[in-house]
């Protein structure tokens, strides 16, 4: 016989964020708990609002399943004395097993007699085993915690009340001063409290007291009404998931209505008062059919709709004050010029160990010009580059980014045409600063993507030189999220980047004039070159390519990333070639064999002794000369093509002869088609079973 469980936590109102992942990890520690002690289940529900959490269990087993397990003890001959009595090791094994010697049989392990008894273990009745449940809930984890009143014990926030019922009996277990029960609460303001019978009467009687515990059913009626206000009236609402998420887990009982604003406010960028209703005020906006802005926007209370006007008058009055501060920050920020802008960023510290914003800016336009001249910018975009890194960073001193950091770049870009900048830096002052999350927008523009990658890069340079690299999971600077960004942005351009190279260019310049640049750069290659093969085995998981596969594509011993994302997709292309294993074996074995090289000795071929070596030799010095002008696909090709010759090569030849001059010259030349296997990936790393 089966019965149903119902527990809830109930509590201060948590911030919104927490909610769902909190939801989502009761439900799975309890799940865990049920399964560890052999609880059985059919399903399992999660509920929560912003004041509590839930979990509803639905055919739960009335006991634990009888447990019969076989447990070994020691050896035979330790068990057993001379005499062939039991020993105190065998005693007490048992002892500790519960049973008794008469219990104990023998089994052969490896050709060895140990001492084994059969344990039986009695199932407890839920309810017994069900007030472990108090470990479930106190192990939660939060992103913040609190104490509450004189105890030690830290949680999200206050616990008020646990209700805890298998069926109509209460699983009876205590946390802090709180009693479990079957006592919860209705709506905040709306609501009185609820007594449950049963534990399937949750969700109807919290519903009766205007409270929606099934986020998701609350969450469709807030889209309902949404969509409904939008039918009415024309309009296209975005209901942005994540917003959607933040309202649905502040309310319980939700309720859509129209705010307006004075039409007045449209003149300040859309930017600016999107920011404002979504970002502060938890509101969403309304745009008319053709998709521009409106003087309206959507709110969703907690709560009916009982004097909803009041409700309405309230908000319009809070955002009001909101887009006042916007106009006149707008305003105001037009009487400063660029270059004042500028200036005023030689006082804005970057970081403490690494200088101002304004050598930041001094650096980036450096790096920027480097790397656009390696990408093959026109002359026509690095004269917009130039511009754009002598002044990207000018509006992090405006008033309107100060009071909403989130539009910092896209104030630049507003502010830079309004005062006669070209349209192509203004985009790469916005663009500068995507992708903004690891799968964000990327930038559309060679000048931003430039921008964007010389900004990023110069952080994790500097940070790295001022001996702040990120650590486990510590990475305050997100630089880990910057250098996967560069990675992104030059998989989407198809760009040649010799990152090694080109760091080392960016590091020598900027060490010239420490007094402009203000940092010297040091000798960070290697730290820095894990770091991006870090993101760039992040990436190449993202494109599902086997891990063999990126081991090998990421120690490669090339630098030029454009063919790092070449080569990993050539060989995923390449796995199931029916040649692919041959040849990788093939070519594994002159790797391997080309490590024996002593030094530096050059190819004599008057050393060859047989056919073989002057064909494998003729092949490879004509690979060698196209090697490096062939695309990547073509580079393989070739290499593949070289495994008759590879294989007939060591059919017919000892590489590691006594003969000194001979051996090595046989390495040397293996060596050469292990530089070029090399160039392509790691080749040796590739499992071909």
């Amino acid at each position: 016989m089966s019965k149903n469980l119902l527990f809830e936590i109930g509590l201060e109102e948590m911030p919104a964020h927490v909610v769902v992942p909190s939801m989502n990890q009761l439900k799975t520690k309890t799940e865990k708990f049920l399964t560890d002690n052999r609880l059985t289940f059919d399903d399992i529900h999660a509920y929560s609002t912003p004041r509590r959490l839930a979990i509803h269990v639905v055919n739960l087993s009335e006991k634990q399943a009888d447990q019969e397990e076989e447990v070994k003890g020691p050896a035979k001959k330790i068990a057993l004395d001379a005499e062939g009595n039991w020993s105190k090791a065998a005693q007490g094994f048992v002892r500790g097993q519960g049973l008794t010697t008469d219990d104990i049989t023998f089994k052969e392990l490896k050709g060895v007699e140990y001492v084994y008894v059969t344990k039986f273990t009695a199932g407890k009745p839920a309810l017994e085993v069900l007030t472990g449940l108090k470990d479930v809930i106190t192990s939660l984890t939060f992103p913040v915690t609190m104490h509450w009143n004189k105890y030690d014990f830290e949680y999200i926030r206050p616990i008020h009340w646990v209700v805890a019922l298998l069926d109509d009996e209460v699983v009876p277990f205590k946390i802090l001063d709180v009693q479990t029960g079957r006592r919860s609460r209705g709506h905040r303001f709306l609501g009185k409290e609820v007594t449950f019978d049963h534990a399937d009467e949750y969700l109807e009687k919290l519903k009766a007291e205007f409270v929606l515990a099934d986020s998701a059913e609350r969450e469709q009626l807030i889209v309902t009404q949404i969509n409904k206000i939008a039918a009415d009236n024309q309009w296209t609402i975005d209901l942005d998931a994540d917003l959607l998420e933040e309202v649905n887990n502040l309310v319980e009982y939700p309720t859509a209505f129209v705010g307006n604003f004075d039409e007045k406010y449209l003149a300040v960028p859309e930017e600016v008062l999107v920011t404002s209703m979504k970002e502060h005020q938890r509101y969403f906006d309304v745009r008319n059919e053709a998709g521009e802005l409106q003087a309206h926007f959507i709110s969703v209370r907690n709560g009916n709709d009982v004097k909803i006007e009041n409700v309405i008058k309230g908000n319009e009055k809070v955002l009001i004050a909101r887009l006042e501060d916007a106009e006149f920050f707008y305003s105001e920020d037009q009487k400063l010029t660029i270059d004042q802008c500028v200036d005023k960023l030689k006082h804005v510290t970057f970081h403490e160990k690494i200088g101002s914003m304004y050598e930041k800016m001094q650096r980036v336009g450096l790096e920027a010009r480097i790397i656009g001249e390696n990408v093959g910018l026109t002359t026509e975009e690095l004269a917009d580059l130039q511009r754009a890194s002598e002044i990207y960073k000018f509006d992090l001193v405006t008033n309107m980014v100060g009071e909403f950091p989130e539009l910092q770049g896209i104030m630049g870009e507003k502010y830079a045409l309004l005062q006669g900048e070209k349209p192509a830096v203004a985009q790469a002052i916005r663009e500068h600063y995507l992708p903004t999350s690891s799968e964000g927008e990327l930038p559309t523009s060679a000048v931003g993507a430039v921008l964007a990658i010389a900004d990023k890069l110069d952080s994790i340079l500097s940070f790295f030189a001022a001996g702040m690299r990120p650590s486990g999971s510590n990475d305050p600077y997100a630089l880990r999220r910057q250098m996967y960004g560069i990675v992104r942005i030059l998989a989407a351009k198809k760009w040649r980047f010799p990152f090694v190279g080109l760091q080392r260019l960016i590091e020598e310049k900027i060490n010239l004039d420490h007094e402009r640049y203000g940092i010297t750069f040091q000798d960070e290659e290697a730290e820095v070159l894990d770091f991006l093969r870090a993101r760039l085995r992040q990436f190449f998981l993202g494109k599902d390519i086997r891990h063999d596969v990126i081991d090998a594509v990421i120690h490669a011993e090339q630098t030029d990333i454009h063919r790092l994302f070449e080569t990993a997709e050539i060989l995923k292309n390449h796995l199931d070639d029916a040649d692919f294993k041959e040849s990788m074996e093939a070519l594994t074995r002159v790797i391997n064999l080309a490590k024996k090289v002593e030094n530096k000795w050059d190819i004599n071929p008057e050393l060859f002794e047989n056919e073989a070596e002057k064909a494998l030799y003729e092949a490879t010095v004509a690979l060698e000369k196209e090697f490096a002008e062939q695309s990547v696909e073509e580079n393989y090709q070739s290499l593949v093509a070289l495994r008759p010759l590879i294989e007939n090569y060591f059919d017919q030849t000892m590489v590691m002869v006594d003969d000194e001059a001979v051996r090595q010259n046989r390495l040397a030349q293996l060596r050469k088609i292990a530089q070029m296997a090399q160039a392509l990936a790691s080749l040796e790393t590739l499992i071909t079973k």
